[in-house]
């Protein structure tokens, strides 16, 4: 059980240096000319619906090969997802003359590996989030896109989607007037999908995933509150361990301070019984609040002085598939990075706060 505080503007990667750092990479970045021959490393469930078919059906993209561990697996999402060629070894993947960028879908603990020797072999990466085990990791990284002027994105793929595109128009039209404070509220009992359908139950191997479901579900919704608000300022982080169902931790709260005197108060349990279930966020505003779930709905809820406005924005078929277009687009020197290390580094961050 730990308790941490942090303050996140001196950091070596300050947030603040952003703007001069894309502005000198712009001007570096080896971009892709051409169409995009993609390699997925590591091809399992996240692969199947949510982000494999998209890379297929994007303009300019193309799947080329996919990697597991396990041959047959690999072999069989080829045949699948009619994909030519498969692999059991990301080397050979990576080294393959016909791929020119990598897709890295593995556990966060082979992150900073695969992109590593991605980008050292001169192609562009789009990896998984949390984008690594921790910020140390994520600056490496950083370090390495910058060395070999390679451009990384990292699939917070939910700023692509419509709903989340609207909460943060109606912020910026203040539609709610001046935001006060957040609330996230993450509710789940002890058997549930993400660990139930994962393979080994990675989810919950700290060593794998950097802590437990924490840190497969919060990065999702950290990243979308440093886009709405801006970098922290300061944050709380505290986490246990009470349902003793696995060697990781199972309740997390964090307390965090944004610029504007905005304030979010998060709590994150997966180990509660079935009849607290629930996963919403709402943003409570001097003349109203928005309402709505990162996962689980559709719908957006508007209260102002007029009512209640329910929007409903039913999430595309391959939920990836909108970040991807953005990400083929930005390899291909055609548009801006819909979400750099730098701005993922800010989410690992909070999330080290809390362990």
């Amino acid at each position: 059980m730990l308790f941490t505080t942090s303050c996140l503007h001196n950091t070596e990667y300050d947030v603040m240096t952003k703007q001069n750092w894309q502005s000198i990479m712009a001007h570096k970045m080896k971009f892709i000319q051409g169409e995009i021959h993609w390699g997925i490393i590591g091809a399992g469930n996240v692969c199947e619906k949510k982000s494999g078919p998209a890379f297929h059906k994007v303009r300019h993209s193309h799947l080329a090969a996919v990697m597991r561990r396990n041959e047959e697996k690999a072999k069989d999402y080829a045949f699948r997802h009619n994909v030519p060629k498969y692999y059991s070894n990301a080397e050979d993947l990576i080294y393959d003359r016909e791929i020119n960028a990598i897709y890295i879908a593995t556990p966060p603990s082979f992150h900073e590996e695969f992109t590593l020797a991605a980008l050292k072999a001169g192609k562009p990466v789009y990896v998984e989030k949390p984008v690594a085990l921790n910020a140390a990791s994520c600056k490496r990284m950083i370090d390495a896109s910058v060395k070999y002027n390679l451009p990384v994105t990292v699939a917070h793929y939910r700023r692509g989607l419509p709903l989340f595109n609207t909460v943060k128009e109606l912020l910026n039209e203040d539609r709610i007037g001046k935001v006060l404070f957040v609330t996230i509220r993450t509710f789940q009992t002890p058997v549930n999908d993400l660990v139930a359908n994962a393979d080994e139950n990675w989810r919950v191997v700290p060593e794998l995933s950097g802590g437990g479901i924490f840190h497969d579900l919060a990065p999702h919704q950290l990243d979308l509150m440093y886009w709405y608000f801006g970098p922290p300022i300061k944050i709380q982080g505290f986490s246990a361990n009470q349902g003793g169902n696995y060697n990781a931790p199972d309740l997390t709260m964090l307390g965090i301070s944004f610029d504007q005197n905005i304030y979010l108060n998060g709590m994150w349990s997966f180990a509660i019984h079935q009849s607290a279930d629930t996963e919403r966020c709402e943003i409570i505003g001097e003349k109203g609040k928005l309402a709505f779930s990162f996962f689980r709905s559709p719908l957006l809820e508007v209260y102002t002085d007029d009512g209640l406005n329910k929007l409903e924005f039913p999430f595309p078929e391959h939920i990836q598939q909108p970040m991807i277009e953005k990400t083929v687009a930005f390899f291909r020197g055609e548009g801006d990075n819909p979400c750099s290390l730098e701005d993922a580094l800010v989410s690992i961050q909070m999330m080290d706060s809390t362990l």
